[in-house]
């Protein structure tokens, strides 16, 4: 199971069935719901997805930081990357 944060990207559903098209399940979130859908499910892996923000945005969507030590792999797309190297 990957988990897919989505933080309002247009292609999140898009990157969600191409892994399940490799075999592999997907559930879509969203960040404020991460940490207990991680504990509920335990991905093999997170994907952290984009969106239209700027991570210095006032109002930027974030996520619980202790998501980094879960020693789960995390991969940030667009938005996501930017928020790992924000946070």
């Amino acid at each position: 199971m990957i988990l897919v944060i989505d933080f309002g990207s247009q292609v999140t559903h898009l990157i969600s069935r191409r892994i399940e098209d490799l075999g592999v399940k997907t559930k879509i979130i969203l960040p404020e719901d991460a940490i207990a859908e991680i504990a509920l499910v335990k991905p093999q892996g997170i994907i952290l997805s984009g969106g239209p923000d700027s991570v210095y945005a006032k109002k930027a969507p974030t996520i619980d930081p202790s998501i980094f030590a879960l020693d789960i792999p995390i991969l940030g797309i667009c938005y996501g990357m930017m928020l790992i190297s924000h946070l």
